[in-house]
């Protein structure tokens, strides 16, 4: 990388860690309490509801947020368009969806999910409203802005979040906790964005953006659908109990792997496409960015799956020990999953939307197939499959990167593999020795502690340039120098 764009990443990558990190906590935190309120059915009552809010969602934005950062030059037309578009395409969706609740309440025999989900979507109309804004930030790399906004919206909507289910609203609370934490996000983008809309309703700059914004819509769609699939079958093939406890230990899940793919996020397509016109140096970018990702993804979410009981019974209590094995085996997958967003972001760079909706849309599809095959055998066994199935599946994003930037399979399995087998043994050995131990806040503290020192005295030992690199950064001093790379951090 050159020293601008290294400086510009670097940042990016501090920055969205910062805000990504500090909203998982205070997620986790918010999310403590309200666990210890709440019961597996208010949970359930909530998840049921995610993929309808989540499918709208993707419509109202339509893909015009990648599309918008991937076009070479944007004028205020293209905002503007987009902002209008996504305020009608909202407004539309929720009239829908509100005339259609009687009938999934129906659909769940559950007569009280037709004036919960008339509130809940509430969610997607308001975030209509910020989706030009957010494309605004995310092509101008406004990561420190956008994390700021983020930690302040989660302020806010944590604090009412709780107040509500202390005061006996159930999942009302938890409802109320989104729509606010929404409706917080758009007014402080509204305040902090240098762009506004105006009183233009010109569609034609869309024109230009489609090609590429329809694949990201079917793209963003199965994705969704990918993410939320669990929570919608699980009240139908099982009971909403069920799916509360697989809300539980999914949540604590995703805000592991959620800030480790927001930090990626937050710069991986915009950097990418500042180099995409040197195959080369794209090349180096990207394998910069898989160690990068492989050193904080492997032991942060091994790590997080072997202290999964004592976080759950800690935190929350025993009542919801039944989320554990949800947690641990997410927790796998979720070591994997900032990889396949490093893969997705490279090929929207590359202006590949088509390779990106394709391959998500076959993934979603042998996903749904394997998770119906393998119900009947229990929860674990299906979620085992929905693991493994993901985690091959990073071979056929390889197989696209490999064919449009040459890079090799042997030189990734070289960037990440050791990084998996070092994390991994780190666990392993973990597990083994606080196994003797009883006492399960002790029991947290040893693992806590002996695998991170184990982690980063190996890192150190074996002359890691990304771990160095990042330390010399974070301490502001020159970049350590390359000639005693570790055989996986090489270059």
């Amino acid at each position: 990388m050159g020293a601008s764009l290294k400086e510009k990443t670097a940042k990016g990558l501090l920055w969205g860690g910062i805000g990504n990190g500090a909203m998982q906590l205070l997620n986790l935190v918010f999310g403590i309490f309200l666990a210890r309120l709440l019961d597996s059915t208010d949970y359930g009552m909530v998840a049921v509801l995610t993929i309808f809010s989540a499918m709208a969602g993707v419509f109202s934005e339509s893909g015009f947020i990648l599309a918008i950062v991937n076009k070479k030059a944007v004028k205020h037309e293209d905002y503007n368009a987009v902002f209008w578009f996504s305020i009608g395409v909202g407004t539309s969706l929720y009239l829908l969806l509100s005339a259609c609740a009687p009938l999934i309440a129906d659909f769940y025999d559950t007569p009280e999910l037709t004036r919960l989900a008339r509130f809940q979507f509430l969610g997607f109309l308001i975030g209509s409203f910020g989706t030009a804004h957010t494309a605004y930030f995310f092509r101008n790399l406004m990561v420190k802005e956008r994390s700021q906004i983020q930690i302040v919206a989660i302020l806010v909507s944590g604090i009412a979040g709780v107040a509500c289910a202390y005061h006996g609203w159930r999942y009302w609370g938890i409802a109320l906790q989104t729509i606010l934490y929404i409706s917080a996000n758009v007014i402080l983008l509204w305040i902090r964005s240098p762009w506004h809309p105006t009183l233009s309703f010109d569609m034609r700059p869309l024109r230009a953006l489609l090609p590429f914004s329809s694949k990201l819509l079917l793209t963003s769609l199965f994705t969704h659908f990918n993410n939320n699939i669990f929570s919608a079958l699980l009240g139908r093939l099982y009971t909403i109990e069920q799916t509360g406890y697989y809300s539980q230990g999914s949540k604590w899940t995703t805000m592991g792997y959620s800030t480790i793919s927001g930090m990626i996020n937050s710069v991986g397509q915009p950097i990418f496409r500042e180099v995409t016109e040197d195959r080369q140096r794209l090349q180096n970018v990207f394998r910069k960015l898989m160690r990068f990702t492989a050193f904080v993804s492997f032991p942060a979410m091994l790590g997080l799956g072997i202290i999964s009981r004592e976080l759950i019974m800690i935190s929350v209590t025993d009542k919801w020990l039944d989320s554990v094995p949800v947690m641990q085996i997410l927790c796998v997958w979720g070591a994997f999953m900032p990889i396949a967003t490093l893969y997705s972001n490279l090929m929207n760079s590359l202006g590949r939307p088509n390779i990106y909706m394709w391959n998500t849309i076959a993934l979603g599809i042998f996903q749904l197939l394997c998770v119906l095959c393998s119900h009947p055998y229990g929860l674990n066994v299906m979620l085992i499959v929905y693991t493994t199935v993901n985690m091959l599946w990073l071979l056929v994003w390889h197989y696209f990167a490999h064919k449009h930037i040459g890079i090799h399979l042997l030189d990734t399995l070289k960037d990440i593999v050791p990084y998996l087998f070092i994390s991994a043994a780190v666990m392993a050995f973990t597990y083994w020795v606080a196994g003797y131990i009883a006492n399960v806040y002790l029991s947290l503290l040893v693992k806590v502690a002996l695998a991170a020192s184990l982690y980063l005295l190996l890192m150190w030992g074996l002359k890691s340039v990304v771990f160095r690199e990042s330390l010399h950064y974070l301490l502001k001093r020159k970049p350590y120098p390359e000639d005693t790379t570790a055989g996986a951090d090489r270059r």
